[in-house]
């Protein structure tokens, strides 16, 4: 009994720092473990800020194509130009960049349309605007000789909903993110801060148009209805008849982003037909 009790705290001690040797090596594969997951997921994000603007297999089976791959132009150029501006926009970390003016809508650049014309689609894409700044999605849009591209298009609003004006203009906020700039206002209004991206679908399929904004949809309204005209007679838009038919006589128009002479971002532009 002597001699163990003599022994017993060696023991002890020897089960204590065993106990711990297992313990820091546990920790110490589960800390490698946490980093291998941290380095991991370091490589996903740098991936897709090298190039987000990619398809993937159901939606190439779905039949969506890219409208920009994020490294060039191709495909674009200025509205009522026969190639891309030479000034006033940019490549940027594999987005579209109109580059800011100062000047509000005196923009650079001018607006862009993408060569073809569609009729019925889905379009999707994602945006971030700068502190301040304006900008818009066009679509069915014409070209007429000596007119700008809002004559005859209908426009999803793209904006700072907290720093320019805009905001606090119109009826209801109709000249907030997402809307039908200056008819329809975007309800829910869901738009994400400055430098943040924002996701948008919008869907054309027989005069039916929805805006879909970061996952919900927030406008609803139809083309070439009775609706639509009185809607239109009431607004900045009454007597334009290029607008009032948006489309023209095919029902069929350009994709275009505005320069409204501020910094904003596209990316992972692509459409489907319908």
């Amino acid at each position: 009994m002597n001699l163990i009790k003599k022994y017993r705290p060696i023991s002890i001690s020897i089960m204590i720092t065993a106990f711990f040797v297992v313990s820091c090596k546990e920790k110490s594969k589960n800390s490698a473990s946490e980093n291998s997951e941290v380095v991991e997921m370091g490589n996903q994000t740098q991936k897709s800020e090298v190039n987000s603007n990619e398809l993937t297999p159901d939606e190439i089976d779905q039949g969506w194509r890219l409208l920009f791959d994020g490294e060039s132009t191709e495909g674009w150029r200025g509205y009522n130009k026969k190639s891309f501006p030479e000034k006033g926009w940019e490549i940027e970390d594999n987005a579209l960049k109109v580059i800011g003016s100062g000047t509000g809508e005196a923009g650079n650049g001018g607006d862009i349309i993408f060569d073809e014309e569609f009729k019925n689609f889905e379009l999707s894409l994602e945006w971030k605007i700068s502190k301040g700044g304006n900008s818009g999605i066009f679509y069915l849009a014409e070209e007429i000789e000596g007119e700008p591209i809002y004559t005859s298009a209908p426009e999803m609003q793209i904006l700072d909903n907290k720093k320019h004006p805009d905001a606090k203009l119109g009826k209801d906020g109709n000249r907030m993110a997402g809307s039908l700039y200056d008819l329809i206002p975007a309800k829910p209004q869901n738009a994400k801060p400055v430098g943040q991206w924002n996701k948008i679908s919008i869907i054309v399929y027989r005069g039916t148009v929805v805006h879909s904004q970061n996952g919900e949809n927030v406008v609803e309204y139809h083309l070439w209805t009775d609706k639509w005209n009185e809607m239109v007679s009431n607004s900045k838009f009454k007597n334009w008849e290029n607008f009032l038919n948006a489309g023209g006589e095919d029902k069929k128009g350009y994709i275009g982003l505005q320069d409204h002479g501020d910094d904003v971002w596209f990316r992972n532009i692509k459409i489907r037909e319908l």
